[in-house]
């Protein structure tokens, strides 16, 4: 079964439940694991790189 994609907003709210001290570390940790955390930041680095590429590519242009 396949998850649905990341909600950064969701995830955001897990972070800030810990930084509130309302939610244990090792709860946020699966919460933001079960929450895609991962998936969304194989795309931010991956959107990165293509930013990084795309600018080389223009410097050499």
């Amino acid at each position: 079964m396949d998850r649905p994609p990341a909600d950064p907003t969701k995830l955001l709210a897990c972070w800030m439940e810990w930084e509130r001290g309302e939610t244990p570390p090792g709860r946020v940790i699966s919460n933001l694991k079960s929450g895609g955390l991962r998936e969304l930041l194989e795309h931010l680095a991956a959107e990165h790189l293509a930013a990084e590429h795309q600018g080389a590519e223009a410097a050499d242009a």
